[in-house]
């Protein structure tokens, strides 16, 4: 929200915020409303589908996919469709929900350091498929198997809209690191600014050598055009800008399509400097 009120950053203000939000509970908002308050099981998941239909708006684009890694037993999944309906209600832009899990838990091997097998363990997380598969309805599609196998054909396999916003919570370095690839696809379709999320950074083991941290890194170290970077700017003009959700959104920069947008060039003829 820019340039809020008086009333409205008086609402901020720590000694009233609490007591707002309270109040704010049993009304029926907007999503703009509630993704400022974190009104949300997943407020990172309602503010990530928001903003990226916003961005679809801006781009004139009619359809957009917003996809969870790693679903386990569901209720972020769940939250994800509910939370695109409500956005596609307010903004008109219609969102698909796609999950990608190996439904059995985390794979047999873990690897190395790089895994963080002082975390966790073959197995963790495991899902009950028929009882998840009850509460989805016609707007999620349910991916089950080795992500390294699944990303790979996901745009002709489901002919899926421009991703919109992703959510990344695989646990491990490798299974992150192949998840990314649906943003380096060379058939991939995605907006400039793509929101996401890894919840996987903030723990007392994290560093920048294992985990999500390690694939990030990875994956903007290679020449395909895409970037992601810190989220500037979450922060400001938000009632609880200490919580700890935003810290792990980022931003996806397509930086070829926005180059081409400019140039009118195709992608393949703007290499990136590093």
């Amino acid at each position: 929200m820019s340039n809020p009120g008086l009333l409205t950053r008086l609402a901020m203000e720590p000694p009233f915020r609490v007591l707002v939000r309270l109040a704010m509970r049993p009304l029926r908002l907007s999503a703009e409303t509630r993704a400022l308050w974190e009104l949300s099981a997943r407020p990172a998941y309602l503010l990530g589908v928001l903003t990226a239909a916003k961005q679809a708006r801006r781009q004139d684009v009619g359809a957009i996919s917003v996809v969870e890694f790693g679903v386990a037993g569901g209720d972020g999944l769940v939250a994800l469709q509910e939370e695109s309906a409500a956005v596609e209600r307010e903004t008109g832009v219609a969102i698909r929900v796609f999950g990608f899990d190996m439904g059995a838990g985390l794979p047999d091997f873990i690897g190395d350091y790089r895994d963080h097998p002082d975390m966790w363990r073959p197995g963790d997380y495991a899902m009950d498929e028929a009882r998840l598969r009850r509460r989805l309805n016609d707007r999620t599609t349910l991916i089950l198997g080795n992500v390294a196998d699944t990303v790979t054909h996901f745009f002709a396999d489901h002919d899926a809209p421009p991703i919109g916003f992703v959510s990344f919570d695989l646990d491990l370095y490798s299974s992150t690191r192949d998840a990314l690839r649906l943003l380096s696809l060379p058939d991939k379709r995605m907006l400039w600014h793509v929101p996401v999320y890894f919840d996987d950074i903030g723990f007392l083991g994290n560093h920048r050598l294992a985990g999500e941290l390690l694939a990030i890194d990875e994956f903007n170290r290679e020449s395909h055009g895409v970037v992601i970077d810190e989220w500037y700017g979450l922060r400001s003009e938000r009632p609880f800008p200490e919580r700890a959700f935003l810290s792990k959104m980022r931003v996806a920069h397509d930086l070829r399509a926005i180059s081409s947008v400019v140039l009118g060039r195709p992608h393949a003829q703007l290499p990136l400097s590093r």
